[in-house]
This record gives C-alpha cells, structure tokens and sequence, in this order.
C-alpha cells in the first residue's frame, strides 16, 4: 500500500503538504498541488487506502524527543533510537529525532506545529518538567520511562525497582552478606532520574528485606574516576564480595579495575550487570546481568502511540519485569568465606 510519506518524497514535499492538496484544508500553490497530484497518479495511491492518515491530516511522523544529557550513555541510547525508527517504518512513519534539552518549551516547539502526529519521551525524571506539557498537548504521547506522579500519561518501561531488587536477591541466594550498587554518574541523580532512582531504591528495599549489608556509590563514566571508585569502595568495606554494576559505560573499567586492584572475578568478587545483554556477554568474564530491552522498549512504545492515534484504549502503565541471565562473573560463597 502507498502511504502519504511515499508520496510525499515522490514529489519533494512535506507529508502534511500531501493531506492538505488532497483534503483542500489548507490553501498551496497550483504548482505543489500538481507535482502532488502527479505523484498520487504516477505511485498509484489510491484515497481510500490512506483514508484514516487523510481523515486526520497525519503527517506520518512521529517525534522522538531524547535530550543528550550529562552521564548519559550514546551507544545504548542508540539502541533506542534504531528500535523506535525500525517499529515506526512498520507502521510507514518516519521519526523526527530531537536531541537538544530545550524542556518543556522544546516539547511545546516540537509538539506545537505540523511536523509531528505524536511524540515519544525519553531519558524521563521523577519531577519531569516537561509532564504537564504533554497532559496539555492535543497530540498523543507515550514516555519511555515514568515520573512520580503517571496521571493521565502512556508509559512503558523495564521494572528497574524490580530489577535492582533482582540482582540483590541473586547475590543473596549465592550466600554474598555484603554487596555495593555501582550507580549512574552524579549528574543523573541529580537530575532525580527516574530509571536511576527506582534502581536504587529496588536495590536498598531488597537488602533490607534479605537482611544484608548494602552501600550505593554513584559512579562516573571514564576508567581513572571508576577505578578511584571501586579502590574506595573495597578499602572503605573490606568485607564486600558482591557489585552490582548499573551504569553501562563503567562496566568494561570496573572488571578491569577489580583486576588492577587484585581481585579476581568471580572469585573474590562477584558482578551482576544491569546493561544489554550483548554488553554483558562481551567481557571477560561474560557477566551476570539483567537485561535492558531497548529493542522491545522502543517498539512497544510506538505501537503503543499507533493506537493512541488510532484512538484505541491503551494501559497507562506498561511495565516489562525484569530477566536475568546467570553467566560466569557470579558464584556461591562459602560460609567460612
């Protein structure tokens, strides 16, 4: 079936130009309306095929708004990105990416004009400024990740309170009586974000409830800053024997840095990830992790906004739990150890 964007390119014109030559809502130039019209004639579009894109003068975009922030890691951050433009083309969308942090007044600019039929937040805080605009907005939208207070909004993310509690719970099972939480860098605590947040709080209630000892120590990004990290953390807690490592881009320095620092994973200590899959399977040793789905993140949140243009029910919460896989950076601990 030819869409709207088909034409659209065919003749050189915006999507939203398409609709308003073949719906006459809008005045164009004679020459647009012919170039579109050849284009309908020549691709073979056909009206009624489209009828539910014309009927509410779609553009066929969809707005992804991912603000490139401090502490942020690209390369999962892309992950992303490739699973919401791969589950948008099947719906024959195209996806506007925005990546500046404008906040609120960038969503207003994004989701004010023509460009976009819905919009797609990331990287979303527990206070998110940017959560009244999209209550206001007379588009659809759906945040990949959730503030403290959902009301009113479409949201799909992973169970990080459950996957941070995961973790915990497989150390303890292992018999590990002390275990630290490798967190994201400070800027994202700061920003009170919200995957971060709910990892540690996950983290902190599961210690408690297993009755072990637990610290948490947000941890930066380049290797110098996480070795200096983890070297603090084994002098301050001697006693330590498991990590729980949430912080992508510190993963590859923390099993090196325990090798520099002499200790031998699993041996003396065990790490558990919270990262990809395919990140935690590349190290040496292939690490322990819970996985962070970006691919099913990505296109649940798109058929999720798909309905919501479709004006179909859709939950206001969509929360995937938590999947480990045990893989050779984690052992059972000895009672006399």
């Amino acid at each position: 079936m030819v869409t709207i964007a088909e034409v659209a390119r065919h003749a050189g014109v915006a999507p939203s130009t398409v609709s308003y030559a073949l719906t006459g809502k809008r005045s164009i130039s004679a020459d647009t309306r012919a170039r579109v019209e050849e284009s309908v004639r020549v691709l073979g579009y056909h009206r009624h095929a489209g009828a539910r894109a014309l009927a509410s003068n779609r553009a066929n975009v969809l707005a992804l708004v991912l603000p490139l922030r401090a502490g942020m890691h690209v390369p999962v951050l892309m992950r992303f990105v490739v699973s919401v433009v791969t589950a948008a083309r099947k719906h024959s969308q195209d996806v506007l990416l925005v990546t500046a942090d404008e906040g609120a007044a960038g969503l207003r600019r994004v989701a004010g004009g023509a460009q976009a039929d819905g919009v797609l937040v990331m990287d979303v805080e527990m206070h998110d400024e940017r959560v009244p605009v999209l209550r206001e907005l007379d588009r659809p939208s759906v945040l990949i990740g959730y503030p403290a207070d959902a009301t009113g909004l479409t949201c799909v993310d992973l169970d990080f309170a459950a996957a941070g509690s995961r973790c915990v719970d497989h150390l303890a099972d292992l018999g590990h009586r002390y275990i630290g939480l490798l967190g994201a860098p400070k800027a994202v605590y700061q920003r009170d974000t919200g995957y971060a947040h709910r990892t540690m709080a996950g983290f902190g209630a599961a210690a408690m409830r297993r009755g072990i000892s637990a610290t948490t120590v947000p941890t930066e990004n380049d290797y110098q800053s996480v070795l200096r990290t983890v070297a603090e953390l084994l002098r301050e807690h001697p006693a330590l024997t498991g990590l729980v490592v949430h912080n992508e881009a510190a993963l590859g320095a923390v099993v090196e840095g325990l090798r520099v620092l002499g200790r031998r994973v699993p041996e003396d200590i065990a790490v558990v990830a919270i990262c990809p899959d395919e990140m935690a399977e590349h190290l040496s040793p292939p690490l322990t992790s819970v996985q962070v789905p970006a691919e099913e993140l990505g296109a649940r949140a798109v058929d999720l906004l798909m309905s919501k243009l479709d004006r179909t029910a859709v939950p206001a919460l969509t929360l995937l739990p938590p999947r480990l896989t045990d893989r050779a950076s984690a052992e059972r601990r000895h009672p006399a150890a």
